[in-house]
């Protein structure tokens, strides 16, 4: 045991490795068969009980395949034979620890309510309840799901949640944005087709309602859906069945069918957008995941900020520990209308700029979007508001926190330097008392490049 980094508590009885546990949780528990049959058996109830999460090994000098089947039976992750190699011992106290750090993580970043390995971060009350109810309809046999909410609010890792916890591992999930493709083309992807079925169509497709099998297939801004698809979709849910364009056979649908919106369905529906039979087909229990801005999902901010920290692939995520007080209230202040999308792309941008070890305020850039905002916020008078000085002060900010280098600058705000140049010309951007570098055309007020 000299070999273990870290500290080791020792105890004789079971009473005294718990109290020890509870007061100070281990990484792992090692239990010596020397202490009797009775003794491990009591240990590994005691253990199981008052320290469920913690993992446990029995050592033995004298191994049985009745001891090591009693043993694990009684709650023991391993059975290993004395004497331990150290590389043995150590790489079992690493995938020990390993589990802890993943279940402080779940602990800390998720509600109870969120399906294993689905990163729906928050403990908010919004999204908790959210969650809540996505885990009841997927104890049923609630199908289709319809999940609404705003873009960027994480309707389809909801939809991947349903998918774990009511399908088999073996399962597809499959997706399709509704609004991305035309009527023919989408009528295609979801039913497939057969040889001769239109022009071009050389060969017979399987589409995405078969290739679902038992899964699951998730149609994404389903409001998009062009109307006489909306009313093939509301067959297939019906007849639990569909036809592949030009075919005659029914294929019967086993996937759960689960369709998303950020739109407003009953208004898309009043004005004749939407089909009202298809509506209430869908709506048997609609699940709204809240926005970012909403009361009761706003104190997530802080913690989908600190997660998307640890999860960037920014390389400098592992310098940047968290946020500042600062920061932190600098992102509760403001409302993301682009949800939690709109906040990963503003930790990235910190991420790259920040140059301590924790993220402040000015590098938080955040993109102005008054088209988007205009929907939260009181109206503006002409005076008050101007898109051209938006874009101006957010281009400032930029050159500013990249030391006016504007390649990267380009690079931060998502333009190609070309486009750059035109926008310094265009608002007569210059940087004082600055040489412009090699890759850089020279910028003048007259000339901007």
């Amino acid at each position: 045991m000299g070999c273990i980094a870290g500290e080791v508590l020792t105890a004789t009885d079971a009473a005294t490795a718990v109290a020890q546990g509870k007061a100070r949780p281990p990484d792992l528990v090692v239990v010596r068969e020397e202490i009797g049959v009775s003794g491990v058996l009591a240990t590994l109830q005691a253990v199981a009980a008052s320290l469920p999460a913690v993992p446990s090994v029995v050592v033995t000098d004298s191994p049985s395949a009745e001891s090591a089947l009693k043993f694990t039976r009684q709650g023991a992750d391993d059975y290993l034979e004395a004497p331990l190699e150290g590389d043995r011992l150590d790489s079992l106290l690493a995938a020990a620890k390993r589990s802890r750090l993943l279940r402080d993580q779940a602990e800390r970043f998720f509600c109870p309510y969120c399906p294993p390995g689905v990163p729906m971060v928050g403990r908010s009350q919004g999204i908790t309840r959210a969650l809540e109810l996505l885990q009841l309809i997927s104890s049923s046999n609630c199908n289709p799901v319809l999940i609404l909410g705003e873009t960027g609010t994480g309707k389809e890792l909801a939809a991947r949640g349903v998918h774990t916890l009511r399908c088999r591992e073996e399962d597809r999930f499959v997706a399709i944005n509704c609004a991305a493709l035309t009527a023919s083309l989408l009528e295609s992807e979801l039913f497939g087709h057969v040889k001769g079925a239109f022009t071009g169509a050389d060969r017979d497709k399987t589409g995405l309602f078969e290739a679902a099998g038992h899964g699951t297939i998730f149609l994404d801004e389903i409001s998009e859906m062009p109307a006489d698809l909306q009313a093939k979709l509301l067959r297939v849910l019906q007849e639990r069945s569909f036809r592949k364009v030009g075919g005659t056979t029914d294929i019967p649908c086993h996937a759960t069918v689960i369709a998303s919106s950020n739109r407003d369905l009953l208004k898309e529906m009043s004005d004749g957008r939407f089909r009202k039979d298809l509506y209430y087909r869908l709506a048997v229990f609609p699940v709204t995941i809240p926005p970012l801005r909403s009361d009761e999902r706003r104190s997530d901010i802080p913690l989908l900020a600190e997660y998307l920290i640890r999860t960037s692939t920014i390389p400098k995520r592992d310098t940047v520990k968290g946020l500042s007080p600062p920061a932190r209230k600098r992102l509760l202040q403001h409302d993301w209308p682009g949800n939690v999308r709109e906040l990963r792309n503003v930790i990235d941008r910190a991420l790259i700029l920040e140059k301590t070890d924790r993220i402040q305020p000015s590098s938080i850039i955040i993109e102005p979007r008054p088209d988007a905002d205009a929907e939260h916020a009181e109206p503006a008078s002409p005076d008050e508001f101007s898109l051209e000085a938006a874009e101006r002060e957010f281009i400032i900010r930029a050159l500013k926190e990249t030391g006016w280098q504007r390649t990267r600058a380009a690079a931060l705000l998502g333009i190609t330097r070309a486009t750059l140049y035109a926008k310094l010309k265009r608002y007569g951007i210059e940087a004082p008392g600055r040489e412009p570098s090699a890759d850089e055309p020279p910028l003048s007020k007259a000339s901007g490049d």
